[in-house]
């Protein structure tokens, strides 16, 4: 044991540049919790908890003795635990600037470039591009990708936030016109400039402000003295429940190994802190190794090989091994630039900052990327303990966990010996994962084999993977048996039937995708042997080379990173420079975003007394409630209160959906119980004690083929039909019939739905603060709870961290828990969900079953089709039936058929209830339709547009439900994409790259789209606004919108600033709230900025026509003075407007109605690549253009065309929702749910608006973009069929097949059969229970 004088209990570092001293910090309390709640620093925002989105990235700057340099990374803040930051200075985003100082250039150009949308997840973004910049003053665009890949984006489609990073380049990401040095933008440009009614530009560059490195904060020089001169005391920090104990020497360290066999070594914390956070585990003591020097050593030997330290985190292990490739020979680097590529992808940056080598190795995660790698490298481990060193081999039994390989308890990874490869010596490594960067891999692997000296006969080989059991696994007995062999084919063929009997995985496995991953090992040997074979034809020309047709299979995918052209339709250049209108305006908070000071909901200070709120959930899918105990729970420290329905004092929610569950629970998340306590940890740990008891109820519905089964459905069936469908059916020349189904989607917003409320002592009045779309339903919700008139209830929303359509409903409900909660006990409440809950509680995007028969001629005209529908509505009704109700209203996308029977049901199942999302039933109805339309092109032996084109309305007519309207914008749409992606030329180059390429296939696809916005009823589209002004001027605007990041409350004040006539900084606009505006309506349907600009409209014109006898009299005076004299003559100078709605109905019953006030046209044309042998694929371009009249702002409304397109890449070819056959959701963090990130989107993204349209229906002849965008992203699905198309022809697979959507990984590579697909074995679906379902 140490004397007491050995050690130290003080946390010293700095935050921002100030000194921080820490008593007795909690080992258990990370760094996001300590800024946000006890330094009150909350730009660092909470979006996962577990390093994965990147919204808590911050800096974090050490000074290395040794080198003398200051070395700056970012990081997770939700990952650091405070204590490991002794000696640091961490910088966040409100130290770099803000309005009250100077603001930083990389903030400015992120708000004024239009990066930011909701703003939540841009103090990140900002971050992680300042520390870039921090480490290169002109950062390269591979730094930039690296750099933003561990961040994630809901809202913008990144293009803009990568030309904000960019901007500090003096690198071009061009194609320079492939070769010619001429950069299309430029072209397009001058283009433009001779077209005076067509703008390029969104923003001024010539206005930012210059980068100055020298105005940075400077490192603490006491954080230097205390590096120089290090103390060697042991730091000892004391927790509630865990001690973290820092050696400063490797002795000290071997003590404690002994003392504390258990406990684990913790570098970068992110493997134990994902256990601790995650799995529940608790570690008594945690050891941090951090301070040894001999933990960071760095040895080379020019003959032998790379010495790393165990404490290099992954980056530097990045850093080292590219100047290792470049100083020696490739082939002695064979190893090295194996492990180099798996580190570009593994996670994201910030992570690679933190994780340390050894840390990755000790973990032996199942899915390491590195470790295989390491394994056929024949790497050493240099452990040490009290007896002296040691080494042990990184062998495939190190990594089996086997006792006789492992280290003792008392043994300590120290370093990590890499050798170089020899002469004959071949090192490969692959991985494929849900998305190209920051993705877990499904299989990797790492491969080595040693030839005979200037022969091809094998002496060595080595095969490991990943991904394939719950450990990291070796092909030892296939290799074995492989050796003496030649590198041919014959070996090739025997190696797979190896590796697949010794290999095998279970139907049963976790994790699913069985037969992808049995495709994916052999896949990847193939990839190998091919690398192989092409190498020792380059060195020895005996050998044959690989056909020409293979080679492009060996290049994986470059990351890359999105650039494009925006046009869109000038202004008239007689309007006046202070009138905003058609102007491309920065987002009214974007500076404040980029800052960190716009506040949302969980950034408000805390309430005396409040009370944190968790949820404890269902764990069955239907059962009854025998009994819950809260005993245990109740004893725990902190426990306030525990709140169950008996504490409702009036309506628990309705019949169909409880606030609290009663007597049953109807799906696995319904929440049953709260508790709460005087912090959010405790809360959390009292949940876990809380004791349910169930008995199971049948049936449990959880598919929609179960539903179907048990004629279990929401409301009743929608029917719509025109024509005579049986007659039709008798006249066409062919007729096709199948089904496509299609997976749910879940919103993703980076805020987490969130409530502070907060009770007042008299009159049962409640003030609520909520992030919701729909802050009148919180308000009815949570009165009808309370037992209170609405008059006592004021919710107050003043921005929300994206929504989508999942904080219309939900928030009601969970308003409504918290506000029972905080009358029960008589304190503030806030309640935020964790990522976690929050997906698991709140439901998404319906799945779709779509069944369809189709009658059409042998010319692709199509003459009848009889449709059927169904939605998994979960466990209420939500808003499924109206979902259903508008699948069927817009199934017809752009085409008319003549003779059309449409019918819908709203499946009832045992999962949480789906609610609305962007699209609102459109992304899935027209989705089924374009893949009949591609059917029927398939089977007409037709390319899919010309049936595209043939079947468009093409004059003035009728939809289904019989309302008019004239498709000429839609043609113009679809004629322009055409003509600005250069379609049939580029067609014909994907055909010539189809023809010379065997294994990766190009496909191409446009898809035209008609949009109908709004709601059937009128009263949904009602909106009031109160609008002041002051006599100093200024004006105060109210409205009853809820701004969600889609500029809103920007397009609000342009209104009024247009109609008044004044500056936008005379206008302000704070939040909405039920007490200025009341009985509003969701702000939803694409007509948000429609219906509150026309009543924001009609106040102000209100108030000019008060005004204008006091202007005529004085035509020179100022606003203000006109204003004063308003208030001495007794003029109001506040109106109200009110606008009563678009008119809108239908008769479900007749059929019929004009249910929209109008329809946004649009095409999207969109070029991919795929990997016939894993399924990845790559999204080379998309060229968009949309129908927008006269845009308000058109940087507003590209970006909402440009983020709703990335979502809907991300629901058609991505993201993924995984249920167990319990109904238990497994998709629930971005570790297992994969958004798209900044290398997902297409390389080259356009968007264009259509010029000299109008809409006369909508204030200044404007149109609602904010959801029809979504659809567009089926233009990449359509396109990856075409490609999929192209490689099952050439493999003699000429039948019918039809994609169901997200066309993941898994679904392209095995629906790209060839000879490795038929090798794999095929399991009896009855002989095991699966993984995952499909529900839908």
């Amino acid at each position: 044991m140490m004397s007491h004088s050995e050690k130290s209990d003080t946390l010293v570092f700095f935050v921002n540049g100030r000194k921080v001293i820490e008593k007795n910090a909690d080992p258990e309390v990370n760094l996001l919790f300590y800024l946000r709640k006890k330094l009150r620093l909350t730009g660092t925002k909470y979006g996962c908890g577990g390093g994965g989105c990147g919204a808590c990235t911050v800096m974090i700057s050490r000074y290395d003795s040794s080198s003398k340099k200051i070395r700056h990374y970012s990081a997770t803040a939700c990952l650091i635990p405070i204590c490991s930051l002794y000696g640091a200075a961490v910088t966040t985003v409100e130290g770099i600037g803000s309005t009250k100082t100077r603001i930083h250039p990389v903030q400015e150009r992120i708000a004024k470039g239009h990066g930011t949308q909701c703003g939540f997840c841009t103090p990140g973004m900002v971050m992680s591009i300042y520390t870039l910049l921090r480490n290169h003053l002109q950062p390269s665009t591979e730094q930039l990708i690296e750099t933003l890949g561990g961040n994630l984006c809901r809202c913008t489609g990144y293009r803009p936030i990568v030309e904000s990073g960019k901007s500090f380049s003096t690198e071009t990401s061009c194609c320079q016109m492939k070769g010619s040095g001429k950069c299309c933008l430029d072209q397009e440009e001058n283009e433009s400039e001779n077209k005076n009614d067509v703008c390029t530009k969104l923003y001024k560059e010539e206005e930012f402000l210059p980068l100055d490195p020298t105005q940075e904060l400077i490192f603490p020089p006491e954080l230097m003295r205390m590096a120089e001169e290090p103390i060697q005391k042991t730091l000892v920090f004391q927790g509630e429940r865990v001690t973290w104990i820092s050696p400063a020497t490797l002795t000290d360290l071997l003590e404690l190994k002994l003392q504390y066999p258990k406990a684990p070594l913790v570098m970068g914390n992110t493997f134990v802190g994902l256990n601790m956070k995650f799995k529940g585990v608790c570690y008594p003591v945690i050891i941090s190794p951090s301070r040894i020097l001999e933990l960071q050593v760095v040895m080379i030997d020019a003959k032998k090989g790379l010495t790393i330290g165990a404490g290099c985190s992954l980056a530097q292990v990045k850093e080292i091994l590219t100047e290792m490739i470049s100083e020696f020979p490739e082939e002695k680097t064979q190893t090295y630039q194996a492990l180099l590529k798996q580190l570009r992808t593994l996670a994201g940056q910030q992570i690679r900052n933190m994780a340390s080598l050894g840390g990755h190795i000790i973990s032996r995660m199942a899915r390491s990327d590195l470790n295989p790698v390491l394994c056929v490298g024949n790497c050493i481990l240099n452990l040490a303990s009290k007896e002296g060193i040691q080494q042990i081999p990184l062998n495939d039994h190190f990594l089996a966990g086997s006792p006789d390989a492992n280290l003792t308890s008392e043994q300590v990874l120290v370093s990590v010996f890499i050798p170089l490869s020899r002469k004959w010596e071949f090192v490969s490594a692959f991985r494929q994962a849900q998305r190209q960067q920051n993705s877990l891999a499904i299989v990797n692997s790492g491969m080595r084999v040693h030839f005979k000296d200037g022969t091809n006969i094998i002496m060595d080989l080595n095969i490991l993977y990943g991904g394939i059991g719950s450990t990291t696994v070796s092909a030892n007995k296939s290799c074995q048996q492989l050796i003496g062999r030649a590198w041919n084919e014959e070996m090739l063929d025997e190696a797979c039937r190896l590796v697949l009997d010794e290999l095998t995985i279970p139907g049963s496995a976790s994790g699913g995708m069985v037969e992808y991953r049995r495709t994916l090992m052999i896949s990847f040997f193939f990839k190998f042997y091919l690398e192989v074979l092409q190498e020792l034809n380059i060195r020895d020309h005996r050998y044959p080379d690989i056909p020409k047709k293979f080679q492009s299979v060996l290049e994986d995918f470059p990351l890359t990173i999105p650039h494009g052209i925006q046009t869109y339709e000038c202004i008239d250049s007689h309007q006046p420079l202070q009138d905003p209108v058609g102007r491309p305006v920065m987002h009214q908070s974007g500076i404040k975003h980029a800052t960190g000071e716009a506040m949302f909901c969980d950034d408000m200070p805390a309430i005396d007394e409040e009370l944190f709120l968790a949820v404890v959930t269902s764990t069955r899918p239907h059962a009854k409630i025998i009994s819950i105990d809260v005993s245990e729970a109740l004893a725990l420290p902190g426990v306030v209160d525990i709140i169950t329905s008996q504490d409702v004092p009036a309506e628990n929610g309705d019949e169909e959906e409880r606030l609290y569950a009663e007597d049953e629970v109807i799906c696995v998340g319904q929440i049953v119980c709260t508790v709460a306590a005087d912090s959010y940890f405790h809360a959390k740990q009292a949940a876990k004690k809380v004791n349910i008891e169930y008995e199971d109820v049948e049936p449990v519905i959880l598919t929609i083929k179960d539903a179907i089964k048990h004629k279990s459905f929401i409301g009743s069936e929608k029917k719509l039909e025109q024509g005579d469908i049986k007659e039709a059916f008798q006249t066409v020349d062919q007729i096709i019939q199948g089904e496509v189904h299609m997976g749910g989607q879940e919103h993703f917003y980076m805020e987490t739905q969130s409530v502070l409320v907060i009770p007042k002592v008299e009159d049962k009045e409640m003030e609520i603060y909520v992030s919701s779309q729909d802050a009148a339903l919180v308000q009815e919700k949570v009165a009808s709870a309370l037992g209170v008139s609405k008059n006592r209830i004021m919710c107050h929303m003043r921005r929300a961290g994206g929504a989508f359509g999942g904080k219309m409903t939900k928030p009601a409900l969970l308003g409504a828990v918290a506000a029972v909660a905080a009358n029960k006990t008589g304190h503030p409440i806030r309640f935020i969900l964790e990522r976690g809950d929050d997906m698991l509680i709140t439901g998404g995007r319906h799945p779709l079953l779509g069944k369809y028969r189709i009658g059409f001629m042998n010319n692709g005209k199509i003459k009848a089709a009889d449709i059927e529908y169904y939605i998994n509505g979960g466990c209420t009704p939500d808003e499924s039936e109206m979902v259903i109700e508008y699948a069927l209203l817009k199934l017809e996308n752009a085409y008319k058929i003549p003779n059309l029977r449409i019918q819908g049901r709203a499946c009832k199942t045992n999962l949480p209830s789906n609610t609305a999302f962007r699209g609102f039933g459109f992304p899935q109805g027209s989705f089924v339709t374009e893949s009949w339309i591609t059917a029927v092109a398939a089977k007409c032996n037709l390319s899919p547009e010309k049936v595209r084109e043939l079947n468009m309305y093409k004059t003035v007519d009728k939809t289904i439900h019989k309302q008019e309207f004239d498709p000429k914008n839609l043609i113009r749409c679809w004629d322009e994409c055409m003509e600005k992606s250069s379609y049939y030329s580029r067609k014909e180059a994907i055909e010539l790259f189809n023809q010379q390429n065997y294994w990766k296939k190009r496909g191409i696809a446009i898809i035209p789209m008609k949009f109908s916005v709004g709601y059937p009823k009128t009263y949904y589209h009602q909106a009031a606004a109160l609008v002041h002004i002051y006599t100093d001027g200024s004006v105060l605007i109210t409205h009853g919108g809820t701004e969600l990041g889609q500029g809103l409350n920007t397009k609000m004040i342009q209104v009024a600033s247009h109609e008044l006539k004044i500056p936008m900084s005379d206008v302000y606009l704070s939040e909405m709230n039920t007490a200025a505006v009341p009985n509003t309506v969701s702000t939803a349907g694409s007509v948000g900025a429609d219906v509150n600009g026309k009543a924001v409209q009609i106040a102000c014109q209100t108030l000019m026509k008060r005004l204008e006898p006091i202007i005529s009299k004085n035509p020179n005076g100022t606003w203000k003075e006109w204003a004063n004299e308003a208030f001495t003559q007794s003029i109001s100078l506040s109106a109200t407007g009110y606008f009563r709605g678009y008119k809108a109905n239908m008769d479900w019953v007749k059929g019929e109605g004009d249910v929209y006030p109008y329809f946004v046209y649009g095409a999207a044309c969109s070029e991919v690549e795929v990997d016939c042998l894993t399924g990845a694929h790559k999204n080379i371009r998309t060229d968009i253009v949309m129908d927008a009249c006269f845009s308000i702002n058109p940087a507003i409304d590209i970006g909402q065309i440009e983020g709703s397109f990335t979502q809907g890449v991300g629901l058609y070819t991505m993201e993924e929702l995984k249920y167990s056959p319990g109904g238990v959701l497994y998709s629930r963090g971005p570790d297992d749910y994969k958004i798209p990130s900044v290398t997902d989107i297409s390389e080259e993204l356009n968007v264009s608006l259509l010029t000299s349209t109008k809409n006369p229906v909508a204030i200044y002849s404007s149109k609602g973009l904010g959801e029809s965008g979504m659809f567009l992203g089926s233009s990449v699905f359509f396109a990856i069929v075409d490609a999929v198309t192209a490689a099952r022809k050439e493999r003699g697979l000429t039948q019918a097949f039809m994609m169901n959507s997200p066309a993941t990984p898994e679904l392209i590579r095995m629906i790209c059969l060839d000879k490795f697909t038929d090798l794999i074995p095929q399991d009896d679906p009855t002989s095991y229970k699966p993984w995952s379902i499909s529900v839908a």
